[in-house]
């Protein structure tokens, strides 16, 4: 029987966090409020430390281990979540091991290597990131924070909702990309806690549409080995993440390659910020979806902004279909 996180859990990241996470700032787009009209308003966490929002998962997690007992922090990680915990483990002094796969992006891997994490690569796909991880921890005990499917790192991510919901009164939609679920499931904690109203939204790419599935059938999908251009949403969604998911969530959308690209030049001509591409979903998803049909102010969560330049289609003049 598994325990869910609850809003309570999340308003209590949000006191642990305050002084370590940013408080990022919300910014407004004039192109998007016409296209939609509406008021829309993006949660820029691509300026997150760390570049993205895993950073106050990560954080909130690591946070709640005894250093006395612990000395060794592992998981796995497409990028973002590795170099959040590595970043949060050298706070505290402790040694953080990432297994991450072997096409995860060069900047990701960059990025991990310079908090001062260990890398361990394994091939793509969810079932090989773990089974990597469970060799590593016979070899070597350590405490194990799950990219998406923990309580603590649930509860650290919905701080990011729940800024900007505090920011922006009568938001009244937010809508969040979809990977493992962290982000979906702690966005809709915090909207769900705040105002029972406030629809949530979820976005996910075409090619790796798993939580959409799981979403429309009310069974729990596999992703498989994706191969989409938003690295950082090739995870199937956990176990945790679901279950938020059918009682949170009011829907989903899915959102093709060459509208995520769109939504990156579109955020980077209005906005002046180079969002990821999985950040970029979410973009795509209101701008393309009719998401926010009736409302009237739109919180959109930009993910994470840690763009490998060199696999950047549009700044290399690339066409993607």
């Amino acid at each position: 029987m598994i325990t869910l996180p609850t809003f309570d859990d999340v308003t209590a990241a949000a006191q642990r966090l305050a002084g370590h996470a940013h408080r990022t700032p919300v910014l407004r787009s004039r192109t998007a409020d016409a296209l939609l009209g509406a008021e829309v308003f993006f949660k820029c966490e691509n300026l997150q430390i760390g570049g993205s929002f895993k950073y106050r998962g990560a954080t909130n997690a690591v946070l709640q281990l005894d250093p006395a007992n612990t000395s060794v922090v592992a998981t796995h990680s497409s990028g973002n979540h590795g170099t959040a915990i590595a970043l949060a483990a050298r706070d505290r002094g402790l040694r953080a091991v990432i297994v991450m796969p072997r096409d995860s992006a060069e900047s990701k891997l960059a990025a991990v290597a310079a908090a001062g994490a260990e890398i361990v690569l394994c091939e793509p796909g969810t079932t090989a990131r773990e089974a990597t991880l469970a060799e590593l921890l016979e070899r070597e005990p350590a405490a194990v924070v799950h990219p998406f499917d923990d309580e603590r790192v649930i509860a650290g991510q919905g701080t990011a909702a729940l800024e900007l919901l505090a920011e922006v009164p009568g938001i009244d939609c937010i809508v969040a990309p979809v990977g493992g679920g962290g982000l979906i499931g702690g966005t809709a904690l915090a909207a769900k806690g705040v105002g029972s109203a406030i629809r949530v939204i979820g976005a996910e790419p075409a090619l790796a549409d798993d939580a959409y599935r799981s979403f429309k059938t009310g069974a729990r999908q596999s992703a498989g080995v994706p191969n989409t251009i938003a690295d950082g949403l090739r995870g199937s969604i956990g176990v945790r993440n679901f279950a938020l998911l059918q009682r949170y969530v009011d829907d989903m959308v899915t959102v093709s390659e060459a509208a995520i690209v769109a939504a990156m030049r579109t955020v980077l001509e209005d906005l002046k910020l180079l969002i990821e591409p999985s950040s970029a979903v979410a973009v795509a998803g209101l701008l393309g979806a009719q998401l926010g049909a009736g409302a009237t102010r739109i919180g959109v969560i930009l993910s994470g902004g840690n763009v490998d330049i060199d696999r950047c289609p549009f700044l290399r003049g690339e066409r993607v279909g």
